[in-house]
């Protein structure tokens, strides 16, 4: 915790620059099938037909806050600026059926997950993004979202990704959304929570990280985005939200004064965006009594430098290894390829506040486990007291 905030933040924009421009740069000229490498432990064939798009999501999950930043000056607006003009150009090669970056929305299950993703991104930037398309994109996107509803998602946070979708379309002023797939997800989570901030992945708990990966942050901004559209909607929120904010306490307390955390469970691939959620509870001003902005930057600043220190993270071109720490092919389960490292991208989502905002402009501050263990008085953790209707 030695340098500005203001260097914080340029050594961020530098990071998740240099993470997403690989993807969105050759995606603008149609060329990313023809340079993005595809590693993967399943066959080369197989991860082709979804890495894509897992690259261009994922990576527009994180990136888009940013992209809607508003107030921003000098390099940093040069910088948003050019890089929106490219994400334009990439959602109109991503959605052409007949270009040569085309990517598949329609074949498989993997499409949903990923079309998911980049709805949520949209969502985030809508204005910026969506809004800005030419009439003719937005066709051929609406179109591309629409063919995941030719099959079911699984049974567990993949619900979450149904309706995020059909959320975003009603936004897009589809007349044909489909609230029951909203409801169904919303109905299913409240069923499969446990306690404490905490929801099982479907009938079952999972010790990984889903609830910061897909569930907490997907059920925060659904019902952001549909807010007053329905009663029974509007009652979860309140649950919803206290339980967002627990668990985003919960995520700041497992960061290590060195800027590790436990690498635990599935997708550990996905590197820092297991600190997705913390990442959101910070961008919407959502933080838990006593866990300060400044502190949740420095913590995130810490994993962000002690992961992407480590020799490997990218290769020669550029582009994200599969790994945790550096490339570790073996940490990378078999649905893991180039693209879904991309996921990556949304510990960045504190870009989109602008500078003057506490996050950014407060001094540095100790995070909880460099308080705890240096020895220094600290108030004791609580668990979140109900179940249901915090």
């Amino acid at each position: 915790m030695t340098a500005s905030p203001t260097d914080t933040r340029a050594r961020w924009v530098s990071y998740l620059l240099a993470i997403a421009r690989p993807v969105l740069e050759p995606l603008s000229r149609g060329m990313l099938r023809q340079v993005m490498p595809i590693e993967s432990r399943s066959p080369r064939e197989d991860r082709a037909q979804y890495t894509y798009l897992e690259a261009f999501g994922r990576a527009l999950c994180g990136l888009a806050p940013w992209l809607g930043c508003p107030g921003l000056t000098g390099e940093e607006e040069r910088l948003r600026l050019d890089t929106l003009r490219m994400t334009r150009e990439a959602l109109a090669q991503a959605v052409d059926p007949q270009g040569p970056d085309a990517m598949n929305f329609s074949q498989g299950y993997q499409p949903i997950v990923d079309a998911a993703f980049l709805c949520q991104g949209l969502l985030r930037a809508y204005d910026s993004l969506y809004l800005a398309l030419p009439p003719d994109v937005q066709r051929q996107l609406i179109l591309r979202l629409k063919a995941t509803r030719t099959r079911k998602p699984y049974a567990c946070n993949w619900l979450l990704f149904s309706a995020i979708i059909e959320v975003f379309l009603r936004k897009a002023g589809e007349k044909d959304w489909d609230p029951m797939r909203i409801d169904y997800a919303l109905r299913q989570h409240e069923q499969w929570y446990l306690g404490d901030g905490v929801y099982g992945d479907g009938p079952e708990f999972h010790f990984d990280y889903y609830n910061s990966f897909v569930i907490g942050p997907m059920l925060v901004d659904i019902l952001r985005e549909v807010a007053g559209v329905s009663p029974d909607w509007d009652a979860l929120a309140p649950g919803i939200r206290a339980r967002a904010i627990r668990y985003g306490a919960i995520l700041e307390r497992m960061i290590s004064p060195e800027g590790a955390f436990p690498v635990i469970g599935r997708s550990m691939a996905y590197r820092f965006g297991a600190m997705h959620h913390l990442a959101q509870m910070a961008l919407l001003d959502m933080l838990a009594d006593g866990v300060t902005p400044a502190q949740v930057r420095c913590a995130l600043d810490a994993v962000i430098c002690r992961i992407l220190s480590a020799p490997g993270v990218f290769d020669a071109a550029g582009y994200l290894t599969v790994g945790f720490c550096g490339h570790q092919p073996d940490i990378g389960e078999a649905y893991i390829s180039t693209g879904s490292t991309y996921l990556c991208s949304t510990v960045f989502l504190p870009l989109g506040l602008p500078p003057e905002a506490p996050f950014w402009r407060d001094a540095d501050a100790p995070w909880s486990s460099v308080t705890i263990w240096g020895g220094q008085n600290t108030a004791a953790d609580h668990h979140l007291s109900t179940r249901r209707n915090n």
